[in-house]
């Protein structure tokens, strides 16, 4: 995967953590030289109760965007959708943000199914996203050449969703098509911050995490996506005094020092890419899926993993400005975090249970050691995001404060691991 340039502005209509008061709002395009063509959490968190209450009020919707979604179902489905007339149709909208919009699709309760064909399904339509520039206000960078990278990164992420889907990780692809494709529904709900330290939670986050970075991805595997984006951040000039002060207090030789393998990361294992799904649709130890994958990459396993006990500190349900809390104590224990990297170990080390305790222990101590120094680059990385964001978003988001916790965390955390 090239490494993508920093995003930028971002927005979706939706007011929870990543929705429109978000900092790290997904369902969006832009940025300088790089779009995001994401797969949102709340794309299959929208609560049940409120998509019965949606579903079949049409009068949103425009004709054109109902025909097409009709033909497009009738085209990729099967069973019952292949005779489908338009008035046993169902269509709602879940979400519209700039770059995608998302709708559900369901037959009519009149429809009797003939098998296993899906009763709804999300339809996800990527807009105008090409028709956007990418790098506002940067006149060194053609339209061309923004949807050109914009493109890049839609069928990159097209390809990593269906790979997901195919190995069971991610919801299933019915269907992909130029304006975009039909996704799986999923009952669900996006997990709390809170329910990140629940011990069973964690455990099955841990393994989830494991899975995720044993996969073979056809994308680049130098692990380029850490610090070639905050060097792109550095020769944007957007940050420049910041960066100057902050950056290189953020020691290269630490990290470089540090042994941690390249997998393939989810980038950001935070609680709104977190689903819990509803009991009917799982088994006993398969409670929860990951979602939203468009910062995923090679990548060093010490950050994915660092970036996720980071996430404990920090919950984006809040209704008044800055719009975020930090809870800098629920940042996880040496106790909270050794069970997290007991479970992980147990799914990624072929063996583990047979060596001897001391063997565990030992290798136990060497990832803590090293997820807590990348936990650092986790800090200053978002940390520079939330600066970039706070001049160009529209978003209703204290990105400015957002950025001064995470530095200060940073800061906190360096004087005990920049050792």
């Amino acid at each position: 995967m090239t490494v993508p340039r920093w995003p930028t502005a971002r927005g979706t209509a939706l007011p929870s953590r990543w929705g429109a008061a978000s900092p790290r709002c997904r369902d969006t395009a832009s940025g300088a030289g790089f779009l995001v063509v994401s797969y949102g959490p709340n794309a299959l968190q929208v609560q049940p109760d409120v998509l019965e209450e949606q579903q079949c009020k049409d009068a949103q919707l425009d004709l054109e965007t109902r025909q097409r979604a009709f033909l497009w179902c009738r085209e990729f489905l099967h069973g019952a959708w292949k005779n489908l007339e338009e008035e046993e149709f169902c269509i709602s909208v879940i979400r519209g943000g700039l770059s995608n919009k998302l709708f559900l699709c369901s037959l009519s309760d009149s429809v009797d199914s003939d098998g296993e064909e899906p009763r709804s399904v999300l339809l996800r339509l990527y807009g105008a996203i090409l028709q956007m520039s990418c790098n506002k206000g940067d006149s060194t960078q053609s339209n061309k050449e923004n949807q050109t990278q914009g493109t890049e990164a839609m069928i990159l992420e097209s390809v990593m969703f269906a790979i997901l889907a195919e190995r069971e990780l991610g919801p299933k692809l019915y269907g992909i098509f130029p304006q975009g494709r039909l996704e799986q529904y999923i009952p669900s709900r996006k997990l709390d911050t809170s329910e990140l330290s629940h011990p069973p939670i964690s455990a099955e986050v841990a393994e989830k995490m494991a899975k995720f970075h044993a996969m073979r991805m056809p994308f680049n595997k130098e692990p380029k996506w850490l610090f070639g984006t905050m060097d792109n951040v550095n020769e944007s000039h957007i940050t420049s005094s910041v960066c100057e002060q902050v950056f290189s207090s953020l020691s290269r030789s630490l990290l470089d020092s540090t042994p941690s393998p390249v997998v393939f990361c989810h980038n950001d294992c935070q609680e709104g890419n977190i689903l819990l799904l509803n009991a009917q649709n799982t088994e006993d130890r398969q409670k929860l899926m990951l979602i939203d994958f468009e910062y995923s990459s090679y990548n060093y396993r010490g950050f994915d993993i660092g970036n996720h006990f980071c996430e404990w500190m920090y919950d984006y349900d809040c209704d008044e400005f800055p719009y975020f809390s930090v809870n800098t104590q629920a940042y996880p224990s040496k106790a909270q975090q050794l069970h997290f990297i007991e479970h992980y170990l147990r799914e990624s080390h072929c063996g583990f249970d047979d060596l001897s305790e001391e063997e565990q222990r030992r290798l136990k101590e060497d990832m803590y050691q090293e997820v807590n120094r990348f936990s650092l680059a986790s800090h200053f990385f978002w940390g520079l995001w939330s600066i970039i964001q706070a001049r160009l978003s529209t978003i209703q988001f204290g990105y400015l404060d957002y950025a001064l916790a995470r530095f200060d965390a940073y800061f906190q955390q360096k004087k005990i691991w920049a050792k």
